[in-house]
């Protein structure tokens, strides 16, 4: 029986021939990443690619949005950015998306929807949501306990804690950044050379070893009496995913998570530009900037952006590359909305956006009183912006450079899209998430 879909999933790739459409091979990059049709409920037979491998940028090329573009490309040219994507939606329907400037400047290769960039703590949310669909399923609570002979992660590797609070750690307080964590001494998960000396480990320093290495410091402060950004409260996040489903992270992430809500194009990036994606974007840094010890170990200086940071080890703190039209497939089925069919429950979604005075959302940067939410990320070489508006629009901007206001640019990039925006007086009436379908009638599907 398996083998009778198989065929007919052939046939429909011979079919719809993909490879006419721009999927580029990093689809098929493993046997569970060939999986990339998939049926969208138990009700029907509807086959999904992914939208950013299905629409270009000629699908967005319109009139009445000729100085919407202008003004993003002014923006661009002001904050020397090489390259950025952008997509909106509006209440579930995809109506714009569009790439400007470079992917590759020296390769010529023009920024095209197609591409996707490291989105740096935007994965936050992709975590935090992995948190709260596992515990709909009943196999966690937010107030379970993280550390400790009690704790998720018992595990004999985490067992010298130096701090007795740090057993006080609830699932609850890392997704708040209220783990006690703070940056006294930096952010280990951006100091991979130290942490891998300090731990007496070959570096770099995984994501392992960085837990260890703060397990075997004294807390910051008493869990859940503070509120410090914190990325390796994101990291360990990761580990008891991992812990809980079975399943390593990414993989968990996009068979429970990513695909049933129809994102096909969505991995945990690499180190290094030749590892990166086939339709992976390259990575700028502002024309001033230093380079670092390479995570490696080898000695040698490179850029942050290309073998400085260890991308590999920040999980599900700021390791995922994707699209900014995947990413709003993401959001749509998180975002309270009936157009597309949410993948957590009304409950968790207000629970996760609630806004509480003196605390940070969970897996968002920022909610408002006037429901707006942010989530926000900046790496060397990115900037990135998700923002769901109170109008029933919602929109992601990425680009492939930094800049040197660092975690403070997507300030602007929102100034910037607010001001492009406002120049539209309406936007296209359709869904390009339409074209990410292929008709259950076309196919008899055998389940």
């Amino acid at each position: 029986m398996k083998y009778i879909v198989l065929v007919l999933i052939a046939g429909l790739i011979i079919y719809v021939k993909p490879w006419e459409m721009g999927i580029a091979g990093n689809l098929f990059k493993s046997a569970e990443d060939s999986t990339f049709l998939s049926s969208t409920s138990a009700e029907d037979s509807v086959f999904l690619f992914p939208t950013n491998q299905v629409i270009n940028n000629d699908d967005s090329e319109l009139e009445i949005t000729r100085k919407f573009d202008r003004i993003i490309e002014k923006f661009m040219q002001k904050w020397e950015i090489k390259g950025a994507s952008f997509a909106l939606m509006k209440d579930d329907r995809l109506i714009y998306s569009k790439g400007y400037g470079f992917a590759d400047e020296e390769a010529g290769i023009p920024m095209d929807v197609m591409h996707v960039f490291r989105i740096a703590s935007i994965s936050k949310l992709i975590t935090a949501v992995a948190i709260m669909k596992l515990q709909e399923e009943g196999k966690l609570t937010l107030q379970d306990r993280v550390f400790g002979p009690d704790g998720i992660l018992n595990d004999s590797i985490y067992a010298d804690i130096k701090d007795k609070r740090v057993t006080r750690i609830t699932i609850e307080n890392l997704l708040r950044h209220q783990g006690g964590f703070t940056l006294a001494s930096g952010d280990p998960m951006f100091l991979p050379l130290e942490v891998a000396q300090k731990m007496q480990v070959p570096p770099p320093a995984d994501l392992n070893t960085m837990i260890r290495y703060v397990l075997s410091r004294r807390l910051g402060f008493t869990p859940g009496n503070g509120t410090v950004y914190s990325n390796i409260g994101y990291g360990i996040l990761s580990k008891v995913i991992e812990k809980v489903s079975g399943e390593e992270y990414e993989l968990f992430v996009k068979r429970h998570i990513l695909r049933p809500a129809g994102c096909f194009d969505m991995h945990l990036g690499k180190n290094l530009f030749e590892d990166k994606l086939p339709n992976e974007v390259k990575y700028y840094e502002v024309s001033n900037a230093e380079p670092i010890l390479a995570c490696d170990g080898s000695g040698e200086l490179v850029a942050r952006s290309n073998g400085g940071n260890n991308i590999e080890d920040l999980y599900g703190a700021g390791g995922w590359v994707a699209s900014p039209s995947e990413l709003l497939r993401f959001l749509a089925v998180i975002d309270g909305d009936a157009g597309i069919p949410d993948l957590l429950s009304q409950e968790s979604i207000n629970y996760m956006t609630q806004n509480v005075p003196g605390t940070l959302p969970i897996g968002w940067i920022e909610t408002t009183s006037r429901g707006e939410w942010l989530r926000s990320g900046t790496l060397a070489g990115t900037s990135a912006l998700m923002k769901r508006q109170n109008d029933g629009y919602s929109w992601v901007f990425l680009t492939n450079t930094s800049s040197w206001k660092g975690s403070h640019f997507p300030r602007y990039i929102n100034s910037a899209v607010r001001q492009a925006m406002a120049s539209v007086t309406h936007w296209p009436e359709r869904d390009l998430f339409e074209m990410q379908r292929y008709d259950h009638e076309k196919l008899l599907v055998i389940r």
